[in-house]
């Protein structure tokens, strides 16, 4: 497993374990801290280094690095293409013909954001591999050590004076619980009819932008009132904020919230027999979570 000390990569590889399944996960850092009885194993999906080892002796890949923001030599072009591209090579060289690959929901060539071409671009290649492939494309994903909802959102409702709404706060989203999300990925592995096949991995409900800080003021016990910034501001604003080193929000993810992010969840439900846990009864930990860290 690629990615396997990441937010999505912890569920999936407890999922993975916990049906009796021997996961070997792969980082960068030789300390990554990885989920108990995971092998683990240094390598580099955007040079190759180490995946030649990683897959000897093993049966299925189930590749999830991906990055949201572009930082240094880490660009979308780098890990999203090129990592997909070796990651591709290594299991083909080693005679493994099982991948499930984490794309994302809006991948596409035509896009505005550089992170769903790169993630649409990989998808090309994972469909033209050779191998049996499935690929998964996340919405928002949910949890205990995400940075959606306990980062970007809960910060939005804490520091600021008013809670700012980017436009008219009605972009649509359905996020997706990622133990629901490291459920599709273990039954991925075990149904191999699922090979060849395209899912999006969506929610059970689906909210506006502005319902969904309505739901994190809610759970922080926040009474500060919803300010709507105008898009020409916000575009504003996020051209200044390029001029950090880290910046709160990039073009990119700027771009990306106002497209929205939903998908037809019924497809991966019936494939996967997916129950579909709802944000709200997970909001709670997660922002208590967040909060403690």
């Amino acid at each position: 497993m690629t990615g396997a000390n990441g937010f999505v990569g912890g569920y999936v590889c407890r999922a993975l374990v916990g049906a009796g399944c021997q996961v070997t996960g792969l980082s960068r850092k030789s300390d990554a801290r990885l989920p108990t009885d995971v092998t683990a194993l240094t390598g580099d999906v955007t040079s190759g280094d180490g995946l030649g080892r990683a897959m000897t002796g093993i049966d299925a890949v189930v590749h999830l690095v991906g990055i949201i923001q572009e930082r240094g030599s880490q660009t979308f072009e780098r890990v999203h293409v090129e990592g997909t591209r070796n990651v591709i090579e290594a299991a083909t060289a080693a005679g493994v013909s099982r991948l499930v690959h984490m794309s994302a929901l809006g991948a596409g060539l035509d896009s505005g954001s550089g992170y769903q071409r790169t993630k649409a671009r990989a998808e090309e290649l994972v469909r033209v591999s050779g191998l049996a492939w499935t690929i998964m494309r996340p919405s928002l994903i949910f949890g205990v050590g995400d940075d959606f909802f306990g980062g970007t959102l809960r910060q939005l409702v804490r520091l600021p004076p008013v809670v700012p709404v980017v436009g008219t706060g009605g972009y649509p989203f359905r996020p997706v619980y990622a133990g629901d999300v490291a459920t599709a990925f273990l039954r991925a592995l075990e149904r191999h009819g699922v090979a060849g096949q395209v899912f999006d991995l969506a929610g059970p409900n689906e909210y506006t932008l502005r319902e969904l800080l309505l739901l994190v003021r809610g759970a922080l016990g926040s009474r500060k009132p919803l300010v709507n910034v105008p898009l020409p501001l916000m575009r504003m604003g996020v051209a200044l904020f390029g001029l950090l080193p880290n910046p709160p929000i990039t073009r990119d993810q700027f771009l990306m919230l106002l497209a929205g992010n939903t998908g037809d969840p019924r497809p991966a439900v019936a494939a996967f027999g997916l129950a579909l846990e709802p944000l709200e009864d997970h909001l709670g930990e997660v922002l208590e979570a967040a909060s403690a860290r």
